[in-house]
């Protein structure tokens, strides 16, 4: 499925909201429209909504001194977004590695009905005591694959880049 309005109606339809949020004065650029480092801002929050659904929560990353990196992120802006309107993220799992998963964000106009923008993702699961990779604890695992099928079931295709592997 390309990325279109029938893109946010199957997102809002099939897939966990991940985050919400309202765009702020102070995050418009000098043209009048939301900056892109907001763009990026709120896929982040996206992430923390959509990792807890599995299990990868501050309080894992805490208890285990262990977090994600962020390896690569493909943005595609689709439609402007200005003060005052109301975005949701909606969130989708891809697939995954041993010590990395690929998802996605999608931000959907919620005043419109619209998708604004995509963001592709790779993280790593990361051990931060040596700050390198490592292998994704089996219960976290677990719950990403459950959420993966899930998704691989849909019957829509991810609009995604082409270029990104986990």
């Amino acid at each position: 499925m390309a990325p279109d309005a029938n893109t946010a109606a199957a997102c809002k339809r099939d897939l966990p909201l991940t985050a919400e949020a309202v765009v702020r004065p102070e995050w418009l650029d000098e043209m009048g429209h939301m900056n892109v480092m907001w763009y990026t801002h709120l896929f982040s929050q996206g992430v923390h909504g959509f990792f807890a659904l599995f299990g990868f929560t501050p309080e894992y990353m805490q208890a285990n001194v262990a977090g994600t990196f962020a390896l690569e992120l493909h943005v595609r802006y689709l439609s402007e977004l200005h003060v005052g309107e109301r975005v949701a993220l909606y969130s989708r799992a891809l697939g995954r590695t041993a010590k990395r998963l690929h998802y996605m964000q999608f931000l959907v106009n919620a005043e419109r009905g619209v998708l604004s923008a995509t963001g592709e993702l790779v993280s790593a699961h990361v051990d931060l005591r040596v700050r390198r990779q490592s292998p994704l604890p089996e219960p976290i695992a677990a719950g990403f694959d459950k959420l993966l099928a899930a998704h691989q079931a849909l019957p829509w295709e991810a609009p995604i880049c082409g270029t990104m592997r986990a």
